[in-house]
């Protein structure tokens, strides 16, 4: 299975950083495809990757063996173009020890998801260079309102973000925040608030609430905050006004969901 990481400027030779993984394997005419958020540990031959979350997973079926190949050929090509190294190691699943287990704490937190809407046409039109610089200045900016509502950064992966809030207020204000900020370069962003329960070991969060933001921020449109009925039932009293959206199935998650689409 080719896999690829994503690097950013002078990360070839630098430990401890978060990123994206993407791999793809085919068999006969259907492709396999996963990605996702890593932690890179180490430098040159003694580096070490492995999923920060558990990875998303695509199948794809092409009927015919040529269009299976015709498809992963420019997969890959996208990837190398988009600065992506290939990756001769596995990623691994990090284990869980019972201790570790045991030192586990549960918390409450809205979660925000952050994604470029189109990044990868952008990046292919820019090219790497310009690309890297425009990243740069957006991540700058994001993170400036991250301090400013004090929302506390989780993990990028790529042209994503995901980030934890105390109030889900907070969270909104600051999503609307990045919205008007990030467009002053030229970037669209979709957003996804849910506020859910999840457990912390150390550094690491665990839990099923940062899909669901994730999946969230995936039915949102170009421009569009949307939270989850659980965002929404927390803020009953607050001036924040929201629009119905429908309910609907998030990949992977069980039973359907109502979404609303942040009116301000």
């Amino acid at each position: 299975m080719p896999k690829f990481l994503r690097i950013g400027v002078h990360q070839s030779n630098v430990s401890g950083y978060t990123s994206k993984a993407w791999c793809i394997r085919r068999a006969g005419s259907t492709v396999f495809l996963k990605w996702g958020a890593v932690q890179v540990d180490g430098a040159g031959d003694r580096r070490k990757v492995h999923w920060t979350f558990p990875p998303q997973e695509k199948t794809i079926r092409c009927r015919t063996v040529q269009r299976a190949q015709d498809y992963t050929k420019a997969a890959i090509a996208r990837r190398r173009s988009h600065r992506y190294e290939p990756l001769a190691g596995n990623i691994a699943n990090r284990r869980r020890t019972t201790d570790r287990d045991s030192q586990l704490k549960q918390a409450l937190a809205t979660i925000l998801y952050v994604d470029i809407v189109r990044s990868t046409e952008k990046a292919a039109r820019l090219g790497d260079t310009r690309w890297a610089t425009v990243m740069n200045h957006y991540y700058v900016a994001v993170r400036r309102e991250l301090k400013a509502l004090r929302g506390k950064e989780v993990v990028t992966t790529g042209d994503g973000l995901l980030a934890t809030f105390r109030a889900p207020a907070a969270g909104i204000r600051c999503a609307t925040a990045i919205r008007e900020s990030v467009r002053t370069l030229g970037l669209e962003i979709r957003v996804g608030l849910h506020a859910g329960e999840y457990k912390v070991s150390g550094a690491e969060v665990i839990g099923l609430a940062f899909h669901i933001g994730a999946r969230v921020a995936a039915k949102a449109r170009a421009g569009e905050v949307l939270v989850s009925s659980a965002v929404k039932d927390l803020m009953s009293k607050s001036e924040i006004r929201f629009k119905d959206r429908g309910a609907h199935q998030l990949k992977g998650v069980p039973e359907r969901w109502r979404l609303y689409r942040v009116e301000h």
